[in-house]
């Protein structure tokens, strides 16, 4: 047996039969939310799947690993390409595109497991620069053609009599567990946020930043806020997560229970997608905030999006990290395969429009879904460029680490399938303590209280969630 096993199961939404999962440590759900009035780009918000239950899990913490239990030293990147050589599966055409495999998230900070980097000043918040879980059985929803599976692969067994056994038994279970749950509406829960950056102290940032891009050292810089606030008892954080869904839907959005620490991503923008050999990244830089009620503001929406199609800096800022990905893509791809087949689209959102771009590329077969991750990680539209510079920067001038915001969530499947996001719009909540962070690209004609007031914009949706306001 080299290829997952699956039943077909009645299609219903995917966040009421996940519902009653959502609680077990190591649940986990990438959800394609559903657009309403809006239109999800070609290629975006087609799938949703969801899994529990991992046979293993992997963390890592400043080279600490934790693997299925066991302690080590040494770099996850390599332990986790070494460990997936142990998993494969033969990839079944006609189902959506996760069949198994792992999932989680991966935090900005796993950086300095690529490049010597100066770190944060503070980590506060402790998270872990990996979580990831190793899913043998998934449900997947194709939303185009309503359908939905069970797909289980019967790992970790390796004889192949007793993996189908496995596949089989781990498959009823899960079917068995599948009882749509409708989701109460959950209020906001805190009445405040703190913020490492008022305005003034930001502005200052930015303006660091544009001198640093006036003295030659950088052409753009990712800089960002921190807003952060305690959790009250008993708060229901998957109740929590549908909210923000309800507020702020996106194509790439995902919630990850491993417990004290949760992830709530209503994520817009792709950073990886393999699918065989052909890969796909969709870098979003610019951005322009929507009325509160664009339906009722169409003159005031159409013009926020007017402005942001004609905005030179919007487009050169789009333009420099489209040209810093097609550099990262190029080191793990075959010669002349990267191209731009989508240069500074627009894309709408409940509560902002973006500019976006996309650059594909054909994956060298000696390389894999690992490779493509360090050839590229973090994504250069939440670093700046060049990177390496831009980062140093951002560790000088940000005084958090920032854990997995603008790190990627996602999955790497057993057949080397591989779709994530760039973590923004993302809450994440260590214990009690929660937390969300908001920037922006900055270039040379930047003006600081723009950005400050961009930052503002990003931030509307996951205050709202969070606070009410």
């Amino acid at each position: 047996m080299t290829h997952p096993i699956f039943l077909e199961i009645p299609y219903s939404d995917p966040v009421n039969l996940f519902a009653p999962l959502a609680h077990d440590k190591g649940a986990l759900f990438f959800d394609s939310v559903p657009a309403g009035d809006l239109e999800w780009p070609k290629g975006t918000g087609q799938y949703s799947f969801f899994a529990t239950d991992p046979v293993y899990t992997l963390s890592s913490k400043n080279g600490d690993i934790d693997f299925q239990g066991d302690g080590v030293r040494g770099d996850p990147f390599s332990i986790l390409q070494q460990s997936l050589k142990n998993f494969s599966i033969d990839h079944l055409p006609d189902l959506p595109p996760w069949q198994g495999g792992v999932g989680g998230f991966f935090s900005y900070d796993l950086c300095h497991h690529l490049e010597k980097l100066p770190k944060a000043k503070i980590d506060d918040m402790n998270f872990p620069d990996l979580m990831l879980g190793y899913y043998d059985v998934v449900v997947a929803f194709d939303h185009i053609q309503q359908k939905a599976w069970i797909i289980s692969t019967g790992y970790p067994e390796m004889d192949p009599a007793r993996r189908l056994a496995r596949a089989q038994q781990r498959l009823g279970v899960l079917h068995s567990r599948l009882r749509p749950k409708k989701v109460l509406d959950h209020g906001p829960v805190l009445s405040n946020l703190s913020c490492n950056f008022e305005q003034e102290s930001y502005q200052k940032i930015i303006q660091k930043g544009i001198d640093y891009i006036y003295d030659g050292d950088i052409f753009q810089v990712n800089l960002s806020r921190r807003l952060k606030g305690k959790l009250p008892d008993g708060c229901d954080l998957f109740r929590l997560y549908c909210r923000l869904r309800a507020l702020n839907p996106a194509p790439f959005s995902a919630y990850y229970n491993c417990d004290p620490v949760y992830i709530l991503s209503s994520s817009p923008e792709r950073f990886l997608s393999l699918q065989g050999q052909h890969i796909e990244t969709r870098p979003i830089k610019g951005t322009a905030r929507r009325p509160a009620n664009p339906s009722e503001n169409r003159a005031d929406d159409q013009h926020c999006l007017d402005v942001l199609r004609h905005s030179a800096k919007d487009q050169s800022e789009n333009i420099m990290i489209v040209d810093l990905l097609r550099n990262d893509l190029s080191r793990v791809c075959l010669p002349h395969t990267v191209k731009t087949p989508a240069l500074l689209e627009i894309e709408t959102y409940a509560t902002v429009h973006h500019l976006v771009s996309t650059v594909t590329g054909t994956l060298r077969p000696d390389c894999d879904a690992i490779d493509l991750l360090r050839a590229t990680f973090p994504g250069g539209s939440i670093t700046g460029a060049p990177k390496i510079r831009a980062m140093e920067i951002i560790a000088e001038l940000e005084p958090t680490a920032r854990g997995p915001y603008c790190g990627a969530i996602g999955y790497i499947g057993f057949d080397g399938f591989m779709d994530t996001n760039i973590a923004i719009r993302t809450i994440a909540v260590n214990g009690r303590d929660v937390c969300f962070q908001t920037g922006g690209g900055i270039v040379a004609d930047s003006d600081p209280l723009a950005e400050y007031e961009e930052t503002i914009t990003k931030a509307a949706a996951l205050s709202r969630v969070l606070c009410g306001v």
